[in-house]
């Protein structure tokens, strides 16, 4: 098994990323999260910068998607997971008391590894979140949902059938589903776990395309084991190992010329 020697690990901070970068969206500051006795990640600190995309990699079971989950605090669902250190989102710390979890996960949207559209209409999928948030007149959701499917390009594939149950839609278009429900209730962030791992290839290139389009209008921050995937959307790049942050930087560098020889071994298939 390889460790990554504390000297090779990489500091708090950023590193190899350019000092003319946006602010930071989230920034973790020393964090951790354990589940029981394990430590699942190990004080990390690194920042998302806003309306960039960022990747974490890494082998399974390193901590990407409990990093992930951590900044919208969808872990607080499994029993036993307790975090130390700081998660700040819009300079508060994520775990403090006086943050409202409901309205957090509002503005920290999230798209699972599988699509998980509701048995519901199209519609009713897409107007689900602004319904909760009190919005009842007709025309307004509709407009919702049409400006959040066309967001997540679906508008023009289902716009004659959104009273069709959304289970029967392919898979591909079930994530872009999952996507425009997210979108429709307004968030800052969307956090993206695996989110093409269950699709073919063509239904992976409509989503990274998304991806694409939805840069800079939200900070989006992206779980994948696909290396090349990583490559081909993000704008920063995190590389953890058994929990620990090993390079964060720009993606570019990351994959062409990393600091650290466990980022080249990773990233080459000598290991992972």
């Amino acid at each position: 098994m390889i460790d990554v020697p504390p000297s090779e690990r990489a500091p708090a901070g950023r590193v190899g990323v350019s000092s003319d970068r946006p602010a930071d969206h989230v920034r973790a500051e020393s964090f951790s999260v354990f589940y029981g006795g394990n430590e699942a990640v190990r004080r990390v600190s690194l920042g998302f910068a806003t309306g960039r995309v960022s990747a974490i990699i890494g082998p399974s079971g390193c901590g990407k998607s409990t990093l992930l989950r951590a900044i919208n605090r969808m872990n607080d669902l499994i029993p036993g997971c307790r975090t130390e250190g700081r998660l700040v989102f819009d300079e508060v710390d994520v775990n403090s008391p006086k943050v409202d979890v409901v309205t957090l996960r509002r503005r920290i949207g999230m798209v699972f590894q599988k699509p998980n559209p509701f048995p519901k209409s199209i519609f009713d999928n897409v107007a689900y979140g602004p319904r909760l948030l009190g919005i009842r007149r007709r025309a307004r959701l509709a407009e919702i949902v049409e400006t959040s499917l066309c967001r997540a390009a679906l508008w023009g594939e289902v716009k004659d059938r959104l009273r069709d149950n959304a289970l029967g839609l392919s898979g591909g278009q079930q994530q872009r589903l999952c996507i425009a429900r997210v979108l429709a209730v307004d968030p800052e962030i969307l956090l993206m776990d695996e989110p093409t791992s269950a699709l073919d290839p063509r239904a992976t290139t409509r989503i990274e395309d998304l991806i694409a389009e939805l840069r800079g209008d939200y900070t989006i921050i992206i779980v994948t084991h696909n290396m090349q995937q990583a490559a081909r959307v993000s704008d920063e790049t995190a590389f953890l190992y058994e929990g620990n942050l090993v390079e964060f930087g720009d993606t570019r560098q990351i994959f062409t010329n990393p600091s650290v020889k466990q980022t080249e071994d990773y990233i080459t298939g000598r290991f992972g």
